[in-house]
Formats: C-alpha cells, structure tokens, sequence
C-alpha cells in the first residue's frame, strides 16, 4: 500500500510538471513576460541592496570620495606625482555669498527638490538629444554629492540610475544644509583640489571669507570643468561663467546692480 501511495504521488507531480511545460510552451509571450518580470525584480532587488548608506554622514565627515579614489589610481597609473588637497571646514566659515553663487550655478530649485529635478532632467535629455552630445547637464547638487561620493564619473545608465537613488537617500537622511556642507568640502576644483576651503588657499592664498565676490565667482566658474579651467584664467568660457552666475544672483536679489557692475569691472 504504501508503494503503490508513492509511486500515486509521484506520478502526480510528473504530470504536474508537464502539464506546465506544455502550458508554457503554449503561452510564449506569456513565459517571455514572466521571465523579464522575474529578471527586472532580480534587477531591482540587487540595486537596492547594493546602494551605500548614508546615515553616517549625519554625524562624521568622509575620511575620502570615490572620485579621490580615482584621482589617485589614475595618477598612479600615469606615474605622476599627486596629492590631494582638502581641508574640512565647518559650515559657519562658508560665507552665504559662496553658497548663494553655488546654488545659482549648479542647482537653483535645491531648496525645493527631493535629490532629483526632473524638469531640468527633461530639459537636459532634450537638449542633448538635439544637440546630438552632451549639451546641457540635469545633475542636481544631491545628485553630484551621490556622484563625488560614492560613484566613477563614467557615464552609463546604470550609473546614472544609481546616482538617483543615492541622492534620494541622501535626501531622506541629511537635512540640505548638510548636504551643501558636505558638497562644498569635497567638490573637485582642479587637479587634486577638492572643497572650496582649499581651493580659496590653492588659487588665491587666503581663506574664502577673505575673498572679493569677482574671487569667489571664479572659483564657482570652475565647477563644471575643475580639470581643464582654473580660476586664475582670463579665458572666454571663464569670464562667461562668472557673468551668467553674477547675473542669475542679480535676478535672485543675492547682487545689487553696484556689486554686480563691479564684478564686471574687476573681469
């Protein structure tokens, strides 16, 4: 009896599974569909779980970035002297001047968005969808802190998705002001330059709260390219920089006409 129970049993789940197989084979884009659902939530799952945390930065500072990682690599491989140049400084020493022109720059609804600005996303891909290149960037200054952090520069879909959802965590966990302390002590601003605070000694030799408007918008000018512009430059594309940010600071009410004129004389 018992044999004839497991041999019933067994029986049963064979025809079971054929009867699976055949409905499988029967329905394809069904199977396909179940196959790519499965996929895209394998996907998901393992993106989520590898994302950094982030709570941390609530109370500590990073001891380094990624993009100092590289910076270090890259010259080790081209064997080239190289030293990093960052100093923390605490948020009182970063004069409101400074982070009115950062935010004009990089990231004007900062104090609106969650991490991500999808208007100046769909704005950006458009752009550079005509353009045929990279035209314009859509890159929050949550998203470029995600970037410098944690990430490479490389440009890939994936890197981008996951520069999103860091700068969503980011976001969740920090209030902004810690977000902009922490983006204005480890932005890159030349070659092994990194923070405002030691970009202010590198380029000019002295602190930020000792620097001229003219002084502080070049060194936010820079932001964009810190590899192939300095501060010191009288170069077109510098001279535009500082004028579009001291312009947008004059729409804002952060410059008054006599401060934004001066800064054109001092150009």
């Amino acid at each position: 009896m018992v044999f004839m129970a497991m041999k019933l049993r067994i029986n049963l789940v064979r025809r079971n599974q054929r009867n699976r197989r055949a409905f499988l084979f029967r329905h394809p884009l069904l199977s396909l569909g179940i196959l790519v659902l499965a996929g895209l939530l394998a996907g998901a799952a393992w993106l989520y779980l590898s994302l950094p945390r982030v709570e941390f930065l609530n109370q500590r500072h990073p001891r380094t970035t990624a993009l100092m990682n590289l910076r270090v690599r890259q010259a080790k491989e081209e064997s080239k002297p190289f030293a990093i140049q960052q100093k923390w400084t605490a948020w009182e020493h970063f004069p409101p001047f400074l982070q009115r022109a950062v935010v004009a720059s990089e990231d004007a609804a900062f104090y609106s968005h969650e991490g991500v600005d999808l208007f100046e996303l769909k704005e950006s891909l458009k752009k550079n969808l005509q353009a045929g290149k990279k035209a314009r960037g859509g890159s929050t200054i949550t998203m470029q802190l995600a970037r410098n952090l944690f990430l490479s520069p490389r440009k890939s879909l994936l890197r981008k998705l996951r520069e999103i959802l860091i700068a969503r965590r980011l976001e969740a966990a920090l209030s902004k002001q810690r977000i902009l302390h922490l983006y204005l002590n480890v932005v890159e601003l030349g070659r092994g330059v990194f923070g405002f605070p030691a970009s202010s000694r590198r380029f000019f030799g002295r602190p930020l709260v000792e620097l001229t408007p003219t002084q502080t918008l070049r060194l936010v000018a820079v932001l964009p390219k810190p590899l192939r512009v300095t501060p010191l430059s009288n170069s077109r594309y510098l001279q535009w920089r500082v004028r579009l940010v001291a312009d947008r600071m004059l729409q804002r009410g952060h410059l008054t006409a006599e401060q934004r004129a001066r800064i054109e004389d001092d150009l």
